[in-house]
């Protein structure tokens, strides 16, 4: 299988590239930062490589998706991971943070999709959206709107993508709360949030179970995403939700 993973430099999209590699998928990881693909590549062993591409540049992305296509030959399926979740009240936000979000989140995925679709449509293939249970299963979050906002659209993309090109499989993926991957993998989500205001909006968070205090290991979303891009050719997975079981009760106490 070979697989293109945009937004692989870190958190899920590089433990996703990562664990497909070990499930003997060829990966070609994609995102900004050549220097962290390199090293990915390096862990991913044979069959990996490093495109430097970044989503909010359509030439330079559509690019890379050819040059990632190309060292493959071909592709199979394609994760796109990236997503950007600036943390401000709707009132506080201007408008180059509403597109910043959703040329991370929406255009980039629809350039990304647009790019490899002739390669996908070849090989009757996948494509793969992580999407976020805040876009569809929880009331907005307080402070993260153009986040919810921009992943709500992106859902509707996958949709659109579905009704024009039935014949490739379009996947929206939602994912609850997930531990982190290691090093690298670690997610990067919440850099360059203003900690003052994060500690202000986390109670409200809370109180309101958005945040369901159980977590999802890593390994189980790259379990799921496997799973859904090797489905054949005649069958397609329109969408799958990942949510935390929640711990069981504490046994009673014995005297």
């Amino acid at each position: 299988m070979k697989v293109v993973v945009v937004g692989a430099s870190s958190g899920l999209g590089r433990s996703i590239g990562l664990g497909l590699a070990e499930r003997g998928a060829s990966v070609a990881f994609l995102a900004r930062r050549l220097d962290r693909l390199e090293e990915a590549v390096a862990e991913a062993g044979d069959g990996a490589v490093a495109v430097q591409c970044d989503v909010t540049d359509e030439a330079g992305c559509r690019a890379a998706i050819v040059e990632a296509a190309e060292a493959l030959g071909g592709i199979d399926g394609l994760v796109y991971s990236t997503g950007v979740g600036p943390l401000a009240r709707l009132a506080d936000l201007d408008a180059a943070t509403w597109r910043w979000a959703f040329d991370a989140n929406v255009v980039g995925a629809a350039i990304a999709t647009s790019a490899a679709l002739p390669y996908l449509e070849a090989s009757r293939g996948a494509a793969l959206y992580l999407s976020s249970v805040s876009a569809s299963l929880t009331p907005p979050w307080p402070g993260l709107g153009a986040y919810v906002v921009s992943k709500t659209a992106l859902d509707k993309l996958v949709e659109a993508w579905r009704t024009e090109y039935p014949h490739v499989g379009f996947t929206r993926f939602t994912v609850g709360d997930c531990v982190g991957g290691e090093g690298h993998s670690t997610t990067e989500f919440n850099t360059g949030w203003d900690l003052d205001l994060a500690a202000e909006l986390a109670p409200t968070w809370f109180a309101r179970n958005l945040l369901s205090g159980a977590l999802i290991e890593v390994a189980e979303v790259v379990a799921v995403t496997d799973a859904v891009l090797r489905v054949g050719a005649s069958a397609s997975i329109p969408s799958v939700t990942l949510a935390p079981r929640p711990a069981p009760p504490a046994a009673p106490a014995t005297a």
